[in-house]
């Protein structure tokens, strides 16, 4: 084995000689757990969303309040909209901002919401359109009507 990169271009240059070396600095890889009042709080052993090196991957976030109080039976519009304050606040968590979603995620359980999600979904991201599924479900934790998963670039 052969002298580390470093050594062979000092000794390539002492000698005189003409020595061409790419070094490649690997990038030092961070996985974090983030954790913000201002969002549901994880109601099992997850995060409310991890980042690894430049990309935020958001768990699924139901229409609870930051304070634990769940949305169920109340109007799809209210859940909603609740989930969707979650998804912000974490994103402000991590320093991002709707404009940075890559992929997004809808659990819905009735599909016939769809419409109203749809609407509140496109002002929520306003002219930035990420990737993004709709999957209907029978049924959510605690009868709640809608979870969301996404991914942003930091």
């Amino acid at each position: 084995m052969g002298p580390p990169p470093r050594a062979a271009f000092a000794a390539g240059l002492a000698a005189g000689g003409v020595l061409v070396a790419l070094l490649f600095a690997r990038k030092k890889r961070r996985i974090e757990t983030l954790f913000t009042d201002e969002a549901c709080p994880p109601a099992g052993h997850y995060s409310q969303a991890t980042i690894y090196d430049d990309t935020l991957y958001v768990s699924g976030l139901l229409p609870v309040m930051p304070d634990g109080t769940k949305l169920a039976g109340k109007s799809f519009e209210v859940q909603a909209t609740a989930a969707l304050q979650n998804l912000r606040a974490v994103l402000e968590a991590a320093g991002a901002s709707p404009k940075q979603l890559v992929s997004v995620r809808v659990y819905i359980a009735d599909i016939d919401n769809w419409p109203a999600f749809n609407a509140m979904y496109a002002r929520f991201c306003e002219d930035h359109k990420p990737a993004r599924a709709v999957v209907p479900v029978p049924h959510l934790h605690y009868g709640l009507a809608l979870e969301i998963e996404a991914t942003a670039a930091l």
